[in-house]
């Protein structure tokens, strides 16, 4: 099934009356001075020299004496010239001769035939150098080895490419089955992340992933701060931080890291606990996602309406994601949700909310937050047959897959809902026959990714389960005919001097409507492959407006078309003579000169 909406926690609350978390803009400054971040890269460097030197120290030292006792001794013992008159080498003939011996090079005796015994001294020099060399390269081969210096070379190379990134980037914190759907969405929008993670598994699982863009990838702790900061925390091109780890005190920890030394940044990040996300939300992130929660959440909306639910699910997707098939009604009459803990609980409440009739089956389990095990009895005595719906939301997909199993045979006209809790196994849903399923990775990714490449669609969803059936419907229809079948892209426009300057003379004397803005710059007969979503004028909002909707300056728009409307638009905005052709059908001359020199453009429009 499809993913979550990108801001689902604010459009919760904001239907079932909770309050509204607090913005960015509203966070108190913090008195405290944000600490200077270390060089990273001098101290990887120096980290490595210094390990090299201190594991290669005693084998260097001994190759020095070596090589200083062959040059010495070669030099003291005599030998004789070519008129057999007896002669010393010099030091700098001894060390030349045993540089050249030690590299195997092996030019003659120099400069003339040796004795016996200078020949006797340098078989043993050669002897006890080969006995230095193999020590010296032993120890190297053990060093290129030894894991601690492995992973200097490591770090040392990954810090490097953290450096190199001159786009924008976001620090991705775990690499489970959301981070890694999430990864791959990223990289398909030709969008920079960096990893961290501390399980060597998934380290490998990054490289056979195909990612086109280079990936950086550090294998450490996130709880550490000095991590963060070799991820790239204080670099000047990290844009926000998403932590997704399956450790809850983990991701809180990335979150008051960030929080304290980056205040700048965003955070997005995941809290299976509400504890741990009232913790987190206490230093302002951008976004807490509980995948529990979600759960619920989704089956409230899609209780409520199907058709706000396509909508809503469509546009939160990657662009291009083919449009999601409507949900059937949902049933209203008992449901039967299996499973305790934390996931029973929390749906049950959901439904209840909505005036559904839930019966609970809870699990065996002894720790308070699993429910894996599910026994028959308690599943036959909840009367299954008679069940208008049945939710599996235990922690074992194998329970699950048997819990609708067992349901299916026992009542074919059920809803079945699961909650998938691998990923892989949704194929085995799927046969199963489920109705309505969702993966915690998926809700998880889809909203973060929506979170992180759509933030003007917070504009628009909190009003869109308020429009009612008949409306979504009509705007998932309009929205396949102008764009396709594809998530379309979103955007926002402003209509101010600044950001449309070629639509001002008209906006000024309200002579622009929402359809004639949305005309080919190519052929005005012809719309553009775009939607207007809402319109936004101090503080009152029209959703869908029509057509024929009178546009002023200073009106904020959510667009939703194909990548090239999104041009086409503003050029309209920006150029004059494409914006007098699309309001008016005229033809001007480009340059301002030409314009003047016609004579026949004047008027308020083109002066």
């Amino acid at each position: 099934m499809g993913g979550p909406v990108a801001s689902l926690l604010m459009f919760w609350t904001r239907i079932f009356g909770q309050p509204e978390p607090r913005r960015d803009t509203e966070r108190p400054q913090r008195k405290t001075q944000i600490p200077r971040l270390p060089s990273v890269q001098a101290e990887l460097a120096s980290a490595g020299i210094l390990l090299v030197l201190r594991r290669m120290r005693v084998p260097l030292i001994t190759i020095i004496v070596i090589f200083a006792v062959s040059v010495l001794g070669l030099s003291l013992v005599p030998g004789k010239d070519a008129s057999g008159t007896p002669a010393h080498l010099s030091l700098f003939e001894s060390f030349y001769f045993m540089t050249y011996t030690a590299t195997t090079i092996g030019f003659g005796e120099i400069p003339y035939p040796f004795t016996p015994l200078q020949r006797m001294w340098v078989t043993f020099a050669i002897f006890l150098s080969v006995i230095g060399w193999a020590y010296a390269i032993g120890t190297l081969l053990s060093l290129l080895q030894d894991k601690a210096f492995r992973r200097a070379l490591t770090r040392r190379r990954f810090a490097r490419k953290v450096h190199r990134i001159g786009a924008p980037f976001l620090l991705l914190v775990g690499y489970g089955h959301a981070a890694q759907m999430l990864a791959r969405s990223l990289d398909d929008m030709g969008r920079r992340f960096v990893v961290v993670d501390h399980d060597d598994d998934r380290i490998a699982e990054i490289d056979l992933d195909t990612y086109r863009l280079e990936t950086p990838v550090l294998h450490g702790d996130a709880r550490e701060t000095g991590e963060l900061v070799l991820a790239g925390l204080g670099h000047m091109h990290c844009e926000g931080v998403v932590a997704l780890t399956g450790d809850d005190d983990t991701n809180l920890d990335v979150t008051m890291t960030t929080a304290l030394i980056r205040p700048d940044l965003p955070v997005i990040a995941r809290a299976d606990s509400r504890t741990v996300g009232e913790r987190m939300r206490a230093f302002h992130p951008e976004q807490v996602i509980n995948p529990i929660d979600r759960f619920g959440d989704h089956l409230r909306i899609l209780l409520r309406s199907p058709a706000a639910y396509q909508l809503m699910i469509w546009l939160t997707s990657a662009p291009g994601t083919a449009l999601p098939a409507r949900q059937g009604p949902v049933p209203h009459g008992r449901w039967v949700v299996c499973g305790n803990g934390r996931r029973g609980r929390e749906l049950t409440a959901d439904l209840r909310a909505e005036g559904i009739d839930v019966t609970v089956v809870e699990g065996t389990s002894g720790e308070a937050d699993r429910c894996d095990d599910v026994e028959t009895d308690a599943v036959d005595a909840a009367h299954l047959e008679t069940a208008a719906a049945v939710v599996a939301a235990t922690d074992s997909d194998t329970t699950n897959l048997w819990l609708l199993e067992h349901a299916h045979r026992v009542n074919e006209d059920a809803y079945l809902v699961a909650m998938h809790n691998n990923v892989a196994n949704a194929s085995l849903y799927a046969a199963e026959g489920v109705d309505f399923g969702m993966a915690p990775a998926e809700v998880i990714s889809h909203e973060v990714l929506a979170r992180i490449t759509s933030p003007v669609l917070m504009r628009f969803l909190p009003q869109v389960p308020h429009q009612g059936e008949e409306w979504a419907a009509r705007t998932v229809e309009r929205l396949v005919e102008r764009c396709g079948t594809g998530t379309p892209y979103l955007w926002g426009i402003s209509l101010t001097p600044e950001d449309a300057p070629a639509l001002m003379p008209w906006l000024e004397h309200g002579e622009v409507h929402v359809g004639d803005l949305l005309r080919s710059p190519t052929d005005r007969d012809r719309p553009l492959d775009a939607v207007a979503l809402t319109r936004l004028r101090d503080g009152h909002r029209i959703m869908t407006p029509d057509d024929d909707e009178v546009l002023q300056p200073g009106d904020q728009l959510l667009m939703a078309g194909r990548a090239g409307a999104r041009h086409q638009l503003t050029d309209t905005m920006v150029d004059l003579p494409t914006a007098t052709y699309v309001l008016e059908g005229r033809t001007i001359p480009a340059g301002w000169v030409w314009r003047r020199l016609s004579g026949g453009v004047a008027g308020r429009h083109t002066s």
